[in-house]
C-alpha cells in the first residue's frame, strides 16, 4: 500500500512534529485541529525547527520550502476525505479520542489505517468507536518527535497483521527505530517503565530528601540518563504525567505504586505544567 497523502488530528507539540516528519519523507500532510490558532501555531512550529535546520547547514532554503508546501493547516474534519493514512494525536483524553476515531470512520475510505498517538490508553477501546477495528493500530512517537528515534507499534485487540506491518514502514520510512506491543496493556513499553520513575522522583522531593535539581542530576549522572526525570516531565508536560498516573491506577488494579502524589496534583493546580506554560519543576521565563 502506498502512502502518499497523510492526515494528522492534532497540531500541538506532538502533532505538528509529527506532521513535520511525515512531509520530510515526501508525504503530503493534511494538520487539522478545531481551533485556527492552534493549527497556525503547529505551522509556526514546524517553521522554527526547519529554520534552525537551515542555519545548521542541514536543509536549504529551498529544501526547507518545499516540506513547508507538504503540509496543510486545517480546521475542517472533510479535508482528510482523501488521505490515504491517519495519525490521530489530541490530548490523552479516552472519550474524545473515540469521538475522533468515530468521526474518521465516518469520513476516511475504508482501506484507511487509523493510527493513534496515544501515549497509555487502550487500542481496543479506540477501536470499538468504529467499523474498522482491525485497521486500527497504536503509533506512539517521542517528544520532540523530529528527533527521537522510537516509535512504539501497538496492536488493539482486533489489529490486523496488515495494519501492524504498514504501520511499522511507515514509521521506518520516517527514519524511526520500531518496536511491536503485541498486547493491548496501558502505557505499553515506554511509559510503563518511565511512570514509576517520575512517581518516585516526586516523592523524593515530596518527602525533603532532595530537591528536583539533584534528582536530575543524580538520574543523569548516576544513571547515564540524558535528562532527569523533572527535566523530562517539564518538556512533556507536567499534566501528562498526572494523566497517565490516573490511568495506570484506574486500569491495573489500583496498585498503590500508581498513585499521584499530593505534590504532582498541586503543581497541576498551579497550572505549573512545564516549559508549555513557561514553568514547572524549573522556570523558563527568565
Amino acid at each position: 500500500m502506498e502512502i502518499k497523502k497523510i492526515g494528522v488530528i492534532g497540531a500541538g507539540t506532538m502533532g505538528h512534529g509529527i506532521a513535520l516528519t511525515a512531509a520530510q519523507i515526501g508525504c503530503q500532510v493534511v494538520l487539522r485541529d478545531i481551533e485556527d490558532k492552534v493549527v497556525q501555531n503547529g505551522m509556526k512550529g514546524i517553521d522554527r525547527f526547519l529554520s534552525k535546520s537551515v542555519e545548521k547547514g542541514k536543509l536549504t532554503a529551498d529544501q526547507k520550502t518545499e516540506i513547508i508546501n507538504r503540509v496543510t493547516g486545517t480546521t475542517e474534519m472533510s479535508a482528510l476525505a482523501d488521505v490515504d493514512f491517519v495519525i490521530e494525536a489530541v490530548i490523552e483524553d479516552l472519550d474524545l479520542k473515540k469521538k475522533v476515531f468515530s468521526e474518521l470512520d465516518e469520513i476516511c475510505r475504508p482501506k484507511v489505517i487509523l493510527a493513534t498517538n496515544t501515549s497509555s490508553m487502550s487500542l481496543t477501546e479506540i477501536a470499538a468507536a468504529t467499523k474498522r477495528p482491525d485497521k486500527v493500530c497504536g503509533m506512539h512517537f517521542f517528544n520532540p518527535v523530529p528527533i527521537m528515534k522510537l516509535v512504539e507499534v501497538i496492536r488493539g485487540y482486533y489489529t490486523s497483521d496488515e495494519a501492524v506491518e504498514i504501520t511499522t514502514a511507515l514509521a521506518q520510512k520516517m527514519g524511526k527505530t520500531t518496536v511491536e506491543v503485541k498486547k493491548d496493556s496501558p502505557g505499553f513499553i515506554v511509559n510503563r517503565i518511565m511512570i514509576p520513575h517520575m512517581i518516585e522522583a516526586i516523592k523524593i522531593v515530596e518527602e525533603g530528601i532532595a530537591t528536583p535539581e539533584d534528582v536530575d542530576k543524580a538520574v543523569k549522572n548516576g544513571l547515564n540518563y540524558p535528562m532527569g526525570p523533572f527535566e523530562l516531565m517539564d518538556l512533556t508536560g507536567i499534566d501528562i504525567c498526572y494523566f497517565v498516573a490516573e490511568y495506570f491506577y484506574k486500569e491495573l488494579n489500583k496498585e498503590g505504586k500508581w498513585v499521584s502524589p499530593n505534590l504532582l496534583k498541586t503543581m497541576i493546580r498551579a497550572k505549573r505544567l512545564g516549559r508549555k506554560t513557561g514553568g514547572g519543576w524549573y522556570d523558563y521565563n527568565k
